[in-house]
C-alpha cells in the first residue's frame, strides 16, 4: 500500500473528514516518526510495533571485483520490530481486540 492508497482508504472509511485533512494528518505522523528516528529516538505504536535506529559500526569490507580492502564508514539504519498483535494477525491468528473498534 502506498501513502496515497492509505489516504484514499482512510478517506473512504471516514466520509465525515475531508481528504485534505486526512492527507495532512498522515503526512504529519510520518514526519514526526522520521524526525524522532533522525534524533536517535524510538517510536512505539502499541499493538503494531516499534521503530528504532540500529547503529552499524565502521568496518573493513572488500571490493568484490578486485578483492581490495575498502573502509566502510559507520552508519545508522531504521529498524522495525512488529508487535505481538501484528505478528498474530499476519500469521493468520485472530486479533485479540478488533482493530476498528479499539480506542487508545
Amino acid at each position: 500500500m502506498t501513502k496515497s492508497e492509505l489516504i484514499a482508504q482512510l478517506a473512504a472509511d471516514n466520509a465525515h473528514l475531508r481528504q485534505q485533512d486526512i492527507e495532512a494528518l498522515v503526512t504529519v505522523i510520518f514526519e514526526r516518526i522520521t524526525e524522532t528516528l533522525a534524533e536517535g529516538g524510538r517510536v512505539e505504536l502499541r499493538g503494531f510495533g516499534a521503530f528504532s535506529v540500529k547503529r552499524r559500526d565502521a568496518r573493513t569490507g572488500r571490493n568484490p571485483r578486485t578483492g581490495e580492502s575498502v573502509a566502510v564508514p559507520g552508519k545508522a539504519a531504521p529498524f522495525f520490530k512488529p508487535g505481538k498483535e501484528l505478528r498474530e494477525i499476519v500469521n493468520g491468528g485472530p486479533p485479540q481486540i478488533p482493530l476498528r473498534t479499539r480506542r487508545g
